[in-house]
């Protein structure tokens, strides 16, 4: 019975999105945003005490932020000649972006996003790395151009996902900064070309799948040696997935910023794809460290041991290593026929 009560709540769940996306008012968007947020609690909430502090963090944070979406749409249908300022219009604007920023946890909003991810399970974790992400990017992607508020986002996300993320051990932290970095990404590709957005969310999606596929009750990371040093083909598998995360340029992963990077070149906008570029190397660090312990540590006496009993799903990760292992060869020929 739990399990048909969560199916109906994530198919509320997704059809709030669709209603949020697709409505013609800024009255409509708010109601898809708001049916959607009382869709995910049931989904969220466990019996345990960490999902419950994670649900009830994670609905105060929706509710403050749903709040100042909705006195900025009264805000702007309600302008008198006292309001009628220069660049009402833009100040508005801006604070419904930064709304919708502290919605989906972009930095420098995220202070709730990885406190919340860290008291879900890998499921609930894959759907907030996901799908929660989907109706703010969009909302965000209606109404914003280059300026010097999104430049200090985006290059805010490169700063922080890559500092806070490089003393932690859990790999659900890891996560949500590694989201915040991609989110900074996906935001300067929102500004320059849409098409570029939608490439980037499904190999980033893609990717996160795979990867919450092969964790299941897995959450730090020294729990990582015992048990993937067992079989080395999963070491290997489990490296391809974190590089191809990364972005490097033989996987999966680099299509989208290379589009991005040169896209980004193309319109003139050198000095925050350095920025971006630089920032983004602490976050392969970051991966590699990961990666490359698993790959390189064999012995399995840790300080504490934990016996888990890892089921992977093999088609999902084959696929993986299918499209990681020949994406070099798709994106050569994808731009030689451009």
């Amino acid at each position: 019975m739990t399990k048909m009560y969560k199916l109906l709540f994530l198919s509320i769940l997704m059809m709030s999105t669709m209603i949020s996306i697709s409505a013609y008012s800024w009255l409509g968007m708010w109601i898809g945003l708001e049916i959607n947020l009382m869709s995910i609690i049931p989904i969220i909430q466990e019996k345990s005490i960490l999902s419950s502090e994670a649900s009830i963090k994670y609905f105060i944070t929706q509710a403050i932020a749903s709040t100042i979406i909705m006195m900025t749409i009264i805000m702007m249908m309600w302008k008198s000649n006292f309001l009628s300022l220069v660049n009402f219009d833009s100040i508005m604007l801006m604070i419904m972006n930064s709304s919708l920023m502290l919605k989906m946890g972009m930095a420098p909003l995220h202070f709730w996003f990885p406190e919340v991810l860290e008291g879900l399970n890998w499921n609930n974790c894959l759907l907030m790395l996901t799908w929660q992400k989907i109706t703010p990017m969009v909302l965000i992607m209606y109404n914003t151009e280059l300026n010097l508020f999104m430049s200090t986002v985006i290059i805010s996300s490169m700063i922080i996902s890559g500092l806070m993320s490089m003393n932690q051990v859990s790999i659900r932290k890891i996560m949500a900064y590694s989201s915040i970095n991609h989110m900074g990404w996906m935001l300067s590709t929102m500004i320059i070309e849409k098409s570029i957005w939608m490439i980037y969310f499904i190999i980033y999606s893609m990717i996160t799948i795979n990867i919450t596929l092969m964790m299941k009750n897995i959450f730090y990371l020294n729990q990582l040696f015992p048990n993937i040093s067992i079989s080395p083909s999963m070491k290997m598998f489990f490296m391809l997935n974190f590089m191809s995360l990364s972005g490097m340029p033989p996987f999966l992963g680099f299509l989208p910023k290379w589009l991005t990077i040169q896209s980004m070149i193309l319109n003139n906008m050198y000095l925050l794809s350095i920025i971006m570029i630089l920032f983004t190397l602490i976050m392969i660090y970051v991966y590699m460290r990961i990666a490359m312990t698993t790959l390189i540590l064999v012995s399995s006496q840790m300080n504490w041991t934990l016996k888990i009993n890892l089921k992977i799903n093999k088609m999902s990760i084959s696929m993986m290593n299918f499209f990681s292992m020949t994406s070099l060869i798709i994106v050569t020929v994808g731009f030689n026929l451009s």
